[in-house]
């Protein structure tokens, strides 16, 4: 019950019970007042009959003693009226008990009136004649006392209305600030740092509000400087130390991008050649200097294409890559060329004319990462035979002609449900080493039996409109299992956009969860930290109406350079799962140590589970619990 019906039934029930007290005893004086009226009256009607009567006792057979004593007594007021001779004989005696229509025997019943009597002897001459008795009839009593009753009480129920009503304005008015500071502890704990503008005039009210707005400019202040301070760690993590070119883990995550979203592009492998025998002869400052000043060549050639997005990674020891979102061999065979030329003039000042090879191969969306290298790196080695400081492109393009039957497959596949789930990825909690999650994994496979790559296949089934009916067809497999062998733990289920912003699938995730409010706590659905960036308002919106039915969801692969962390705080997931760059040889670090550190006091801050996936390394898993995230694949 809120504090203000509280208040509200407590005064009421106070008021209640003075307006209660003061019905009462008005109406019990009201009684009395009667009482002693009525016996005022019987007094006054005695004394007036008895004088009345006085000149006609000397015979009391006189017929005019009745006449006159039922002219008083037909008037209706009194219950008797007895008239006795000096012996104590009756004369006349008059009765009548007369009740009032309208008033309950209840009321009689809880308020008895004593019938109000007197008497008045009567004297003729020096002697007394005769006594004249009269009684009151209470009948006129009850019906004036329960009149007045009545009036009371509807006085008082309309005085007792009008109080609670008023109270209850005046409760809802003091009380308003109070009702915003817990607005604003609510804000708090969803991440909102507001503040409350119009402070309360009540004095104490006003002390919490300003301590309130102090709390939450702090926890603003406080976030804003993790969210700083993240940025610049996480831009250092991702740059190698020696040539301050983007790392081997920066460039995996670039080219699945370029793969996902089917954006045109080549891969330049640039290697230096016979590098460990450059380490035997020269001072380990000169090969430092080496290795600078190639990545200020690539550097500096990438500058140039402005209208184009190029990128550079040093991979391990001599060996730097270049990602080119170009779409003609030509181009790429314009870069090649300036660097051969910049990298012989480099190789001269070392007195090696022959210093570098560089093999180019165009990305193909539909293939793996691993492929793309790979042919990347023959064409290097067909560089190699070439001649000096020469390079190799593979322009060809052979996957063209495979998109009708990747089409093809992902239709019947999807149409007949040909698909199964295996469950990977097995998240342990720290504190207890109970299963916490594991994530579902789609197999598809060919009409030869042979598994298909699933990135191709949804990148596919997302072109052609067929993932959304893949993407329920998964999350029913899941629940058959969940139900079928009874699971506790969480299963993680990977989404696609197109289902994250189809309002029909929305609507069909809620509808399953207010039917089976239970699989909101065993389904999680995950997306990843890439995906979410793109359209960060239809991700919050999705996650924020799959929360107010209980869902969960987690961003997975996170790192600072795929998701600013400040967009964390307007999407409230309820898991965050780092990027396993983060996570690898953590124990050696201590700067990804303190990188994970402000992350996780901002998840604290958010309320959010903070999660490792693959940490082969036994010290990097001892890190990573003494840290404190949530848990952790092996």
């Amino acid at each position: 019950m809120s504090l203000a019906k509280q208040l509200l039934l407590l005064v009421s029930l106070f008021f209640f019970l003075i307006v209660a007290v003061n019905l009462v005893l008005s109406i019990g004086n009201i009684k009395s007042y009667l009482e002693i009226e009525a016996h005022s009256h019987a007094q006054d009607t005695a004394t007036s009959l008895g004088l009345s009567l006085s000149p006609y006792m000397s015979n009391p057979n006189d017929p005019i003693l009745k006449t006159m004593a039922s002219a008083v007594f037909d008037m209706g007021y009194y219950q008797e009226i007895l008239l006795t001779d000096a012996t104590g004989k009756d004369i006349v005696r008059l009765s009548n008990v007369k009740t009032v229509a309208g008033v309950p025997d209840w009321f009689i019943a809880s308020l008895p009136l004593l019938p109000a009597s007197a008497s008045s002897e009567i004297s003729s001459g020096w002697m007394i004649s005769g006594t004249v008795y009269v009684t009151v009839n209470t009948a006129f009593a009850y019906g004036k006392l329960y009149r007045q009753a009545q009036t009371a009480f509807v006085y008082a129920a309309e005085s007792l209305g009008v109080s609670v009503v008023l109270l209850s304005l005046v409760l809802q008015i003091t009380l308003k600030p109070l009702k915003n500071i817990g607005c604003l502890a609510q804000k708090i704990t969803e991440g909102h740092f507001n503040t409350i503008e119009r402070l309360p005039w009540t004095s104490e009210v006003r002390s919490v509000a300003l301590s309130m707005n102090s709390m939450s400019k702090k926890l603003a202040n406080t976030l804003e400087a993790l969210n700083q301070k993240l940025a610049v760690m996480g831009e250092s993590i991702r740059h190698d130390d020696a040539s301050g070119l983007y790392k081997k883990s920066v460039f995996d995550t670039d080219l699945l991008r370029i793969q996902e979203d089917h954006r045109p592009a080549y891969l330049l492998v640039v290697k230096i050649d016979r590098l460990q025998d450059l380490v035997k002869e020269l001072p380990a400052v000169t090969i430092d200097c080496l290795l600078r000043s190639s990545a200020d060549l690539l550097t500096v050639l990438s500058e140039q294409y402005t209208e184009s997005v190029v990128r550079c990674y040093r991979f391990y020891g001599g060996e730097f890559a270049m990602l080119l979102e170009i779409q003609h061999a030509e181009q790429v065979a314009d870069i090649a060329k300036a660097l051969s030329t910049q990298f012989a003039e480099l190789g001269g000042r070392y007195a090696r004319a022959d210093i570098v090879h560089m093999g180019a191969a165009l990305v193909n969306p539909l293939g793996s990462s691993d492929s793309v290298v790979q042919a990347a790196y023959e064409a290097y080695e067909q560089a190699r035979l070439i001649g000096a400081n020469s390079y190799f492109i593979r322009s060809h393009n052979d996957f063209a002609r495979d998109i009708s039957g990747w089409k093809a497959l992902v239709f019947d596949c999807i149409d007949q449900a040909n698909y199964s789930l295996t469950y990977q990825g097995q998240i342990s909690c720290f504190v207890n080493q109970q299963l916490l999650m594991e994530e579902a994994f789609a197999n598809v496979r060919d009409q030869q039996g042979q598994l298909t790559p699933i990135g191709p296949f949804v990148s596919i089934a997302e072109k052609y409109a067929k993932i959304i009916e893949f993407d329920k067809g998964v999350i029913d497999l899941a629940i058959a299992y969940i139900r079928n062998q009874a699971i506790q733990h969480a299963i993680a289920i990977n989404l696609s956009t197109r289902s994250i912003k189809s309002a029909e699938f929305g609507y069909w995730l809620q509808k399953l969860f207010k039917n089976d409010a239970d699989l909101a706590q065993r389904l999680v659905f995950a997306v990843s930290a890439y995906a979410v960036a793109k359209d960060v308002a239809a991700y919050a919106e999705f996650f924020s109406e799959l929360q107010q039915v209980g869902g969960q969801v987690m961003i997975k692969r996170f790192d600072t350079y795929s998701l600013p962390t400040e967009m964390i705080k307007k999407l409230r997931p309820n898991f965050l799962r780092l990027s396993r760059e983060l996570s690898e040889g953590i124990s050696q670090s201590r700067q990804k140590q303190e990188f994970i550190e402000a992350l996780l006091q901002l998840a604290a801050l958010l309320d959010i589970s903070l999660l490792a996936e693959n940490v082969h390394d036994d010290a990097d898993y001892q890190t990573l619990c003494a840290i404190g995230l949530t848990g952790a694949s092996r």
